[in-house]
């Protein structure tokens, strides 16, 4: 695949049912394994994949995933839409995540990412993504949810794996749930690492895992991770995301405990996540984001 301009694209004919047949859709693909995923179930429901890949982010067997590929450097904004335009791309969706740590060495940014950066007054992660949402969508872009056509992937409610949570986990849960929620607001992070009700680790810009392996060693043992969705979060950008590389960090860890947002969370390769779990005691619950007191507290305040 190469970035030579292709002919214009032909108006996408509609298979039986409404179902796209030969449908462009975009990409904008960051790291990890979600959009090779992605990629391969759009063209499994009979898109054509245009993908927008991130040098230095993008797995490079993204490029044996789509149809097309088009590598940019991060910032590289007006060049993103002229390569969708030239796609004939009319809906495009974000998934995979970026190194927040490469925000301040990796970013070229171009003379449209740099106008779009002079009028945006607060720089969080969500107001960014939204503003170049904007921008895409002003040029007839419309992005999709980053579940669009993945419901089988996002996190169900209840106990996932053999193991239930013994009441001081459930306990450590409801704790980190609240604080979860709070630096959420403030846009720091979507996990938190707690042991007996005390926050031992907060996710900012190394990311889930880094976090985990921290709270982990100051831990030392037992610890319980808290993984949400942000309170303001747009379900277009950055859903939290688990799976076998959550456990295996959780395993090295000697983390117990994962309890995850569901419905608002994707659980990849669930199955073999699941059974590196069960192997090694590991409790993983999905939460309905409405629960105010996920379980109760003991009446005596003793272990059942």
């Amino acid at each position: 695949m190469t970035d030579a301009a292709p002919p214009s694209p032909p108006a996408p004919e509609r298979a039986s049912g409404g179902s796209p047949a030969g449908e462009w859709i975009g990409l904008i693909a960051g790291n990890g394994r979600f959009p090779k995923l992605f990629a391969e179930n759009a063209r499994r429901l009979g898109y054509r994949v245009s993908a927008v890949a991130l040098t230095g982010e993008t797995e490079a067997a993204l490029e044996q995933c789509v149809d097309r590929i088009h590598w940019i450097s991060l910032g590289q904004l007006g060049k993103l839409i002229k390569a969708f335009k030239r796609d004939g791309v009319g809906q495009a969706v974000m998934v995979g995540g970026v190194k927040k740590t490469h925000l301040f060495a990796n970013v070229r940014p171009d003379f449209r990412a740099l106008a779009l950066m002079r009028r945006l007054t607060v720089r969080k992660d969500d107001m960014i993504l939204r503003a170049i949402a904007a921008e895409l969508e002003d040029e007839g872009i419309r992005i999709r949810e980053s579940t669009f056509g993945l419901e089988g992937l996002l996190v169900e409610e209840g106990m996932l794996a053999r193991r239930s949570p013994t009441q001081t986990e459930w306990r450590d849960i409801n704790f980190g749930w609240e604080v979860a929620q709070a630096i959420g607001k403030l846009d720091i992070g979507q996990c938190v690492v707690v042991k007996d009700r005390v926050v031992v680790a907060v996710e900012a810009v190394e990311g889930t895992d880094q976090a985990i392996r921290r709270g982990g060693a100051l831990a030392k043992g037992g610890a319980v991770v808290v993984k949400r969705f942000k309170p303001q979060q747009d379900l277009r950008f950055d859903l939290p995301t688990v799976g076998t590389g959550t456990i295996e960090v959780m395993v090295e860890s000697g983390a117990s405990v994962l309890a995850v947002e569901a419905g608002r969370a994707l659980f990849l390769d669930r199955a073999e996540a699941i059974a590196m779990a069960d192997k090694a005691g590991i409790a993983v619950v999905g939460i309905k984001h409405e629960a105010p007191n996920i379980q109760g507290e003991p009446e005596n305040g003793n272990e059942s």
